[in-house]
């Protein structure tokens, strides 16, 4: 059976987003695979967007379906902590190297950097005007209900402690203070708002508390994060996205991780090429259309492509990549003892040991 490809796109065309690659309508699928994926830029995210993970398992007769479509809590939790069986998953690292940290049987296929801003803001009202400044000032930390691994509080004490190592100032000179916040729901309407509405943009509750006072400071990221800020007029005190040094720049999405499930890895390798087939080949497509992917990106995220590209950068079309390669390994292992060091995970592990090679 034969499968259609993707066609360069003409000029009407480019006004859109191309639609998915279209299966024969007499295909039977013998396995289905579980993938999930962050609302940020990621190849596997176009990847689905193209058709092109579809087809190509479609020739092995293996369907796909996504987390976040199921019914079933349990399955939708895997988004977090890799449960779900012949799953894969690229986004977040804390969430994947957690669950790794904790005995899941993963493996880490594929590793994709793509910088983003990163930035601990204030209000104007505050009279904060630099980092320089924090000192004794205090900084609202995110912290989520029990259950997941609190991958919000991580982000932002990262993001915050690279701050304040940018500007000279000790941790102990500054004071943190907790800031409850929901568990992250992908996929699923908010009730009284209209159903296409599947996400929410982050940090209400840190500007709720930053305009009551409770708190001087927080830490913001991504598109999203500049989108609310710009919002709000918030005062940028330090962005450290686009900081020289790498070990200041890594986090949580800096960078993100395609893993697969330890069952998909030792029975199905041919199923995990055509993954990582299908997420090079959508990476050689951004390469040739920027202003598609910086749509598709502000689709995936929920915000305007001009956000997208203050985040990410005019050459975010470029950088859609996916290796092993030694400087994300070595960024991954720092991550690491920075999440064992903080408390965020529990247990040591062996990235080497980690890699699907």
């Amino acid at each position: 059976m034969k499968f259609p490809v993707a066609v360069s796109l003409d000029c009407e065309q480019r006004l859109r987003m191309p639609k998915p690659i279209p299966l024969m309508a007499d295909f039977m699928t013998d396995l289905n695979l579980w993938y999930t994926r962050c609302p940020t830029p990621t190849p596997l995210g176009l990847a689905v967007k193209l058709g092109y993970l579809e087809s190509a398992l479609a020739q092995h007769s293996v369907g796909i379906q996504s987390l976040q479509s199921s019914t079933d809590e349990k399955v939708r939790a895997s988004h977090f902590d890799h449960s779900q069986p012949w799953s894969f998953r690229q986004g977040g690292n804390i969430p994947p190297i957690h669950a790794r940290a904790s005995g899941r049987d993963t493996r880490l296929v594929g590793i994709t950097w793509i910088d983003e801003f990163q930035a601990v803001i204030t209000l104007p009202s505050s009279g904060i005007t630099d980092a320089s400044q924090l000192v004794g000032k205090r900084l609202g930390l995110p912290r989520q209900p029990p259950g997941i691994i609190d991958f919000q509080r991580a982000t932002a004490l990262k993001g915050v402690l690279s701050t304040l190592e940018v500007a000279g100032i000790p941790r102990k000179d500054v004071h943190f203070v907790d800031v409850v916040t929901q568990t992250p729901q992908f996929g699923q309407a908010t009730v009284g708002y209209p159903p296409e509405l599947k996400r929410r943009l982050p940090y209400a509750a840190e500007f709720t508390q930053l305009i009551k006072g409770t708190i001087d400071a927080f830490f913001i990221k991504g598109a999203e994060g500049l989108s609310v800020a710009h919002q709000f007029g918030a005062v940028i005190l330090s962005e450290t996205g686009s900081h020289n040094d790498a070990a200041i720049r890594i986090n949580n999405g800096t960078p993100r991780l395609l893993t697969v499930d330890g069952t998909l890895a030792q029975e199905r390798p041919d199923l995990v090429q055509a993954l990582l087939e299908s997420v090079h080949r959508a990476g050689q497509w951004a390469a040739q259309n920027p202003d598609l992917t910086q749509r598709f990106v502000a689709q995936e995220i929920g915000v305007s492509e001009e956000a997208v590209q203050g985040a990410f950068g005019p050459d975010l079309h470029l950088k859609f990549t996916t290796h092993l390669d030694p400087s994300g390994v070595e960024a991954i292992q720092s991550f690491k003892h920075f999440l064992l060091r903080e408390g965020f995970i529990e247990q040591d592990f062996s990235v080497e040991d980690w890699l699907h090679v």
